[in-house]
């Protein structure tokens, strides 16, 4: 028979017949998979089997992302939440209220002052209150041969009673599933949806002890703050994928009032606390961050990536399947492979102008140093995902920098530590003219001068070795021309400004000792 899926909110959205009604039949389910984001999201695979049609009762109620709840089911099902007594064992049940534990069974209360006699009796049941959040009463009711007797519980030492099993009953949210049925005898259910309370942060180690050949290790920590996991198949995601409505809970939450729903989904961009106080959007390396998942380097890189798959660019690993409870922490070698790779030099030198051709502060305050880096391609069989990774060599620790995206197979460039031997200066100026001489130009209703900017690189190895030199300038303007040959990219920021913003590349060879000079001139309309 073909499996239906079925989307689930608060209310079930199909109608399946109706089943002879019966007793409620209390079901186990059990977590199969998780599949990990980095950023405290994760999908949830549960299952459960089902028996004739009937209403069955589930041990969890999950708190899924707003629009994320699905039931696979053989036939037709609905979904709902309710309050239901729930037979809890006596260590789990929290905090102890001993009206409602107790209620039906004989007992015999002992008070804290020594001359009053104990009460003896039958405790009595009371319905509790629907809110849970409204207080006890302050009196215990016990049934007594004498009558009715009202106990101040304050004033009892203790309690004895007979006939106590080990569960007490709970008024706890059910996952309730109403089962329309199959001619089979056991039916497999799978519930998904995705939630908050557990994440994976990616690590990589680097050896270069072999001159030739680096050894890449990939690590992953997982951190379990959902629930117990026994024998689940965990996945770990990389990429950046759209969570929407990932700030919203779902109506179907035991936690979540109707307020709470419509404030979430209207805001759209404020957070509420979330497990772990990580935001589905967060600005951090370790996210799924569109701005993180790129290469920022300023080598020219040599494409050769490997296919990983077709669609979207996601990619799940398998880590087998793990028994985690909550609380625990997993860390763990993910994979190893080799690669033949380059020791580099790079330097970048920042734009000097903004696009209106002013001088303006540039980049980082690292941004004009030198960095030693490391060349080669991703040698594992799927991509490398965003994240620290430390360089070091026979043991000894050479740096830590952090790796963006790279696919399998494909060239990437890791810094390692600034080049302090590798001497670099960057000088420009721009060339004066008569005010009469300037060339003016309206663009747009504003009024620019047209100029130009020499500029001059100067670099020099000081090392006993030879250094290979990658050299990107970025710069403003048209490009008149450029010592050493060098490769000019139209950078995508600067394709429909006024001036188009653009860089220069240089790959160079330096001797032990050699100095090198490298000039280089373009125009720009600078506003007045």
């Amino acid at each position: 028979m073909r499996t239906t899926r079925a989307f689930v909110l608060a209310l079930a959205l199909l109608s399946p017949s109706t089943p002879a009604r019966a007793e409620d039949t209390t079901v186990k389910s059990r977590i199969t998979g998780v599949d990990l984001f980095k950023n405290g999201l994760v999908i949830v695979k549960r299952e459960v089997t089902l028996g004739k049609p009937g209403t069955y009762v589930l041990d969890d109620v999950p708190s899924p992302v707003h629009g994320t709840f699905w039931i696979e089911a053989p036939g037709p099902i609905e979904a709902s939440v309710k309050t239901r007594d729930v037979a809890v064992p006596v260590g789990e049940a929290g905090p102890v209220d001993l009206q409602q534990d107790l209620a039906g069974k004989s007992v015999t209360l002992y008070f804290k002052a020594a001359n009053r006699a104990p009460v003896v009796g039958t405790m009595l049941k009371v319905k509790p209150p629907k809110d849970e959040n409204t207080s006890l009463s302050p009196y215990l009711l016990v049934e007594t041969t004498r009558g009715r007797a009202y106990v101040d519980r304050s004033e009892v030492s203790y309690v004895e009673a007979e006939g106590v099993g080990d569960t007490v009953m709970r008024r706890r949210p059910s996952l309730i599933l109403t089962w329309g049925g199959t001619d089979r005898a056991e039916n497999r259910v799978v519930i998904r949806y995705l939630t908050h309370g557990m994440a994976w942060a990616p690590s990589y180690r680097v050896d270069t002890t072999d001159p030739k050949t680096l050894l890449l290790e990939q690590h992953a920590t997982l951190r379990n703050e959902l629930c117990d996991l026994e024998g689940a198949e965990v996945r770990l995601i990389s990429g950046y994928p759209s969570v929407e409505y990932a700030h919203v809970r779902s109506l179907l939450g035991p936690r979540t009032n109707l307020e709470m729903f419509l404030a979430e989904v209207g805001s759209r961009g404020l957070f509420p606390s979330f497990p772990m106080n990580i935001s589905p959007l967060s600005n951090g390396p370790l996210t799924q961050q569109v701005g993180g998942n790129y290469r920022n380097s300023p080598i020219e890189i040599a494409l050769g990536a490997v296919p990983t798959g077709e669609g979207v660019d996601l990619h799940f690993q398998s880590i087998g399947k793990r028994t985690l409870s909550k609380g625990e922490v997993l860390a763990l070698t993910v994979a190893k492979g080799k690669a033949d790779y380059e020791r580099v030099v790079e330097w970048l030198v920042p734009d000097s102008r903004n696009e209106y051709g002013q001088l303006s502060e540039h980049g980082r305050d690292d941004a004009d140093d030198a960095w030693d880096a490391l060349k080669f391609k991703n040698p594992l069989p799927y991509p490398m995902t965003t994240g620290p990774a430390t360089v070091s060599s026979a043991g000894d620790f050479n740096g830590q920098r952090t790796s963006f995206w790279v696919n399998a197979g494909e060239e990437t460039v890791l810094r390692v530590g600034k080049a302090l031997s590798v001497r670099t200066r960057a000088a420009e100026y721009e060339l004066s003219k008569p005010d009469a001489e300037r060339e003016l130009v309206w663009i747009g209703g504003r009024q620019y001068r047209k100029a130009t900017v020499e500029g001059e690189l100067a670099v020099g190895n000081y090392r006993k070795d030879t250094v290979t030199l990658y050299i990107r300038k970025r710069f403003t303007g048209e490009l008149v021309k450029a010592e050493g040959n060098p490769r000019v990219t139209l950078r995508q920021a600067g394709a429909y400004l006024v001036n188009k913003q653009n860089e220069l590349v240089w790959s160079l060879t330096l001797k032990r000792g050699e100095d090198k000079k490298l000039k280089y001139s373009y125009s720009v309309l600078v506003q007045n």
